[in-house]
């Protein structure tokens, strides 16, 4: 049999937009454990900030998606790479856009954008792969921004609350390098904002968390393959999954999920 391989973005969707809170996802993360399933972490984040929940989670070795998608990491595979963001910093700087990135902020800016302590802002402000940050000029701007980047071979995805600036790779794409590596599977995707919809939608089950806090997806096509939830954050995640654990029971019993 399959086994069940579970992609999760983090700010907005497992854990609480305001408080970082998971608690009202813990029902489904023990349903989840006491089937096997595998919980991927896949998140805008940096491997140091992933790394304190994956561990508080209990993951063991369970691969992180971090950085939007950037990379694919384990806690062992964890180092103080940086070559690739040092690369794009310096484009960054050429382009002379108005665009600040967390790197142009201090520890205690971005502590106060984010709302995090200011550990887990130092923490966030230590990138390897990627750069998130704040737009500030107008739209045509941006349109031109963001061809100058597509011809460097760096994309900018929209995500909850910044542009984040990478080379190449999605969190879709690393989910399906997850998934050839656990073959079979039965995938289920859950975000919130638009660099979530690729991974959703590559997905077996896809789920789109409301966001009442910033980009939504309110043009992503709904279908039997995808639900919407009612609740924003870790309850709504918790009420999918649940919701999702009950088609799986019936896969595992010989009957074909729902969809």
């Amino acid at each position: 049999m399959p086994r069940l391989l579970v992609f999760s973005d983090l700010d907005g969707t497992l854990l609480d937009h305001t408080t970082y809170s998971y608690a009202p996802a813990r029902p489904a993360l023990a349903a989840l454990r006491a089937r096997d399933a595998l919980l991927i972490l896949a998140s805008s984040k940096t491997a140091a900030e992933m790394l304190p929940l994956h561990q508080e989670l209990d993951l063991g070795e369970a691969p992180m998606i971090v950085e939007n998608g950037a990379a694919c990491l384990t806690p062992s595979e964890i180092d103080g790479r940086d070559t690739v963001y040092r690369k794009l910093r310096a484009l960054l700087s050429s382009l002379d856009a108005p665009f600040t990135g967390f790197g142009d902020m201090s520890v205690d800016e971005v502590a106060t954008l984010t709302g995090l302590p200011r550990p887990a802002a130092a923490h966030a402000k230590a990138r390897q792969f990627s750069e998130p940050g704040l737009w500030q000029g107008d739209a045509d701007q941006k349109a031109q921004f963001i061809t100058k980047l597509a011809q460097a071979g760096i994309t900018a995805r929209e995500g909850g609350r910044f542009l984040t600036l990478s080379y190449g790779a999605s969190k879709a794409d690393q989910m399906q390098h997850i998934c050839r590596q656990n073959a079979p599977c039965f995938t289920i995707a859950l975000g919130d904002a638009p660099n979530d919809a690729e991974m959703i939608a590559a997905a077996d089950r896809g789920v789109l968390v409301r966001n009442d806090h910033g980009p939504n997806l309110a043009d992503f096509p709904i279908g039997a393959r995808i639900l919407r939830t009612d609740l924003p954050g870790p309850e709504g995640w918790c009420a999918a999954i649940l919701h999702l654990l009950c088609d799986w029971d019936q896969y595992q019993k010989g009957a074909a999920p729902h969809g």
